[in-house]
């Protein structure tokens, strides 16, 4: 059965604003909050919000375009008029930026649900519930139990009211994930923001498969994500310009023009692992099946097969050519044999970035052939390598 959401965005922070609109990596926290629903298959998700600034109304738009639809409703017996009959919903408490662990819990396991944290001096801003817990900010109820608690409200807090009836009903207690980086956040204000907005970019930081990727590039990398992740750019129109720049970069080989080309085939590097670390930030992954991330490696390939196919034409004999065809034959017979695994060391092994990154001597001092050639024995060294790596891994 489908389970709704219902988020608070009433209270405001120490600024005067409303804490739903503070901002995080570029967006709004209310985006943020909305983003992790959406994620964890929550549907309706209704904002129970008392009025709606220009900022706020921007910050609908923006979801909607996404494809996430937040409803906004101005009182309680309007919020539970948007939800079915006998369904549960989702209680996302205001200014609360939860643990995706914590959502996921909550989603899978039914019955009514209060995730806490500890009545300790780390949590002293969140809500009390007894002398030992204190509201974590969120909780799953009975969507009934909005309509029932809106009927006898009058002025109270809906969130708060619904969150004591449904202790008092027996719900479980769920201790909220902990440890460095973890648990939920609650904001207050922009300093704050600030520390938590730097903890999700941290977050998103992944085992780099390639020795590029994990020593050349964190640096340009972490600075376009925080530079990009504030903008409405799409993490899948990046990757597409990383398979543009490589084709760009095999016209170019064809044509002679080998510092343009492995100038655009450096550049390129970067951009799909910057998507990456956005999508994630925006809480929507790329998916691994993605034909445009999935087609970087064969433009590489393509890309270097121009060259030993100019090089062939130009003095350099079939040798060359030979030597682009066995590169990427082995290239690709490393990615089969391999099988996604993790090696250790697998690094050090050959992959479009680091063939990329290799050719920048060999391009400056125009020695194209050595390259070649080195490229593909770095090809057929890093197959033998996985071979024997994995075989060995089957016989024990």
């Amino acid at each position: 059965m489908a389970i709704g959401a219902l988020i608070g965005a009433y209270q405001e922070d120490d600024a005067g604003g409303l804490r739903a609109l503070l901002p995080l990596a570029g967006r709004t926290l209310v985006e943020y909050q909305a983003r992790c629903l959406a994620a964890a298959g929550a549907s309706p998700i209704i904002l129970l919000v008392e009025r709606i600034p220009v900022a706020l109304n921007d910050a609908l738009e923006r979801l909607r375009s996404e494809g996430i639809a937040l409803v906004p409703v101005s009182d309680g017996n309007e919020a539970a008029s948007r939800f079915e009959v006998g369904t549960e919903l989702i209680m996302l408490a205001d200014g609360i930026a939860p643990d995706m662990n914590d959502l996921g819990g909550l989603v899978s396991d039914a019955g009514s649900a209060v995730v806490t944290v500890p009545d300790d001096e780390n949590h002293q801003s969140f809500e009390r519930i007894d002398g030992q817990h204190r509201w974590a900010g969120l909780a799953r109820v009975e969507a009934a139990q909005v309509g029932a608690t809106a009927a006898m409200l009058g002025d109270w807090d809906l969130q708060s009211t619904l969150l004591r009836r449904a202790v008092q009903a027996g719900a479980r207690f769920i201790p909220a994930v902990s440890g460095e980086g973890r648990g939920p956040f609650l904001a207050a204000n922009l300093d704050e923001m600030a520390g938590f907005e730097r903890r999700l970019i941290v977050a998103s930081r992944t085992a780099r498969e390639d020795a590029a990727g994990r020593y050349i590039l964190p640096i340009v990398e972490e600075f376009a994500t925080e530079r990009l992740m504030e903008t409405s750019v799409r993490p899948a129109w990046l990757v597409r310009v990383a398979g543009a720049m490589l084709l760009a970069a095999a016209f170019c080989f064809t044509r002679g023009w080998g510092l343009a080309a492995v100038g655009l085939a450096v550049a390129a590097t970067p951009i799909d692992l910057i998507a990456q670390r956005i999508a994630t930030l925006r809480l929507r992954p790329l998916p691994t099946s993605m034909v445009a991330r999935r087609a970087l490696w064969p433009f590489a390939g393509l890309a270097l097969l121009a060259l030993g196919w100019f090089e062939a034409r130009h003095g350099a004999g079939w040798g060359a050519l030979v030597c682009a065809l066995s590169a990427t034959a082995f290239a690709e017979a490393t990615r089969i044999e391999r099988g996604g695994a993790a090696v250790n060391g697998g690094e050090w092994l050959l992959s479009w970035r680091n063939a990329a990154w290799l050719a920048v001597p060999f391009a400056l001092a125009g020695w194209w052939n050595v390259y070649l050639g080195l490229v593909a024995l770095y090809a057929a060294t890093s197959f033998f390598i996985v071979q024997q790596l994995r075989h060995r891994v089957e016989r024990n």
